[in-house]
């Protein structure tokens, strides 16, 4: 049930996102764009849906590819599989530097660097405590303290030691689990990106479950007009949205994923420090960057500061902006967005 309320959501989502943006198809022949076929294909991989649209090809060959990579990805990055890459290393914890490829190395150490750079309330070692809680999963439930107190002392990124030289990873402590669930769409999204520009693609849209890479213009050359999820209602109601190109926007917040038990909602974003959800002023928090991975990783970590610090976090990163909202119905932009996003939910107002 978890996992189908979960599909169902995120599809809405996808719908939402069409909804909001239009489309355009140029295909090979001599068909001129039209605003209601692109060439889109959606399946459910990496336990969300994925959904890519383009605009000015039909060669079905592109999506063929562009669906191979997420599957090969989701092989080497997903903690919930048996034996990726990513497991693999996991169960070498405590023992020796353990080999990987490239793609594993580069999304842990971009891992790392969020790590360091939130001071570790974004934590890629948080695993042991995702695969505690397990929300969004069947079996989602409430840990015990004790559980929790457990597992917290594995938790520490700074026990990650990286090799670039040898492409080594070394977990220092026994039962260290690293968790890329909070960048592996985006990376995932980055590499569709980059491979649909091999194409010669110039307009598409890339959605991993609400994570939005959009490529290029709309073919008219407009923008893309990316609705911003309300973290109250369904996924299909939206308070706004944000024009963008070649620009990827993706939102954390409570109504993704939770666990609902003795009459209170749990949502998935974990605190490394007390092993619970954090608890803030925060509903959802919207990143608006250049690439897909940087959104991901941040969308996570400025949830996890709040509404003050996170703000000013955001200002101190360069071509990164955020839209936050908070449980109190009020929207908050940085600055390099105030005259771009469009407030269109009455619900809702502008507190900044």
């Amino acid at each position: 049930m978890c996992n189908f309320k979960k599909r169902f959501g995120l599809f809405m989502c996808c719908l939402t996102l069409m909804i909001f943006t239009g489309c355009g198809l140029d295909s090979n022949s001599s068909k001129k764009p039209s605003p209601s076929d692109p060439l889109r294909r959606t399946e459910v991989l990496m336990g969300t849906t994925v959904s890519v649209s383009l605009f000015d090809h039909q060669d079905e060959t592109i999506l063929d590819e562009a669906f191979e990579r997420v599957k090969l990805l989701e092989n080497e990055l997903s903690l919930n599989k048996d034996s990726t890459l990513l497991t693999e290393l996991n169960a070498s914890a405590g023992t020796t530097p353990h080999p990987v490829n490239d793609v594993l190395f580069d999304i842990v150490q971009k891992g790392y660097y969020y790590s360091e750079l939130t001071d570790g309330s974004f934590d890629v070692s948080v695993g042991p405590l995702v695969k505690l809680w397990n929300i969004g999963l069947p079996e989602a439930r409430v840990p015990s303290t004790d559980e929790i107190q457990n597992v917290l002392p594995l938790i520490n990124y700074k026990q990650i030691e990286l090799d670039e030289e040898a492409k080594t990873i070394y977990l220092q402590t026994p039962g260290m689990q690293l968790d890329l669930g909070g960048i592996a769409k985006g990376y995932t999204a980055d590499s569709l990106a980059t491979l649909l520009k091999s194409k010669g693609v110039e307009h598409a849209l890339i959605d991993l479950g609400g994570n939005i890479y959009a490529l290029g213009t709309k073919v008219d050359g407009s923008l893309w007009k990316v609705g911003i999820q309300d973290p109250f209602e369904s996924r299909n109601n939206t308070v706004g949205y944000i024009p963008i190109a070649n620009q990827s926007v993706v939102t954390s917040g409570i109504y993704e994923r939770y666990l609902e038990a003795d009459g209170k909602k749990y949502h998935h974003i974990l605190d490394p420090s007390t092993g619970y959800p954090f608890d803030n002023e925060i509903a959802g928090v919207t990143i608006i960057s250049e690439t897909s991975i940087d959104g991901d990783a941040l969308s996570t970590a400025v949830f996890s500061k709040g509404l003050e610090e996170g703000l000013e976090f955001v200002k101190s990163l360069p071509n990164i902006d955020a839209i936050f909202i908070t449980k109190d119905s009020k929207v908050y932009l940085t600055d390099g967005i105030k005259d771009d996003f469009v407030l269109t939910n009455g619900a809702f107002t502008l507190g900044n």
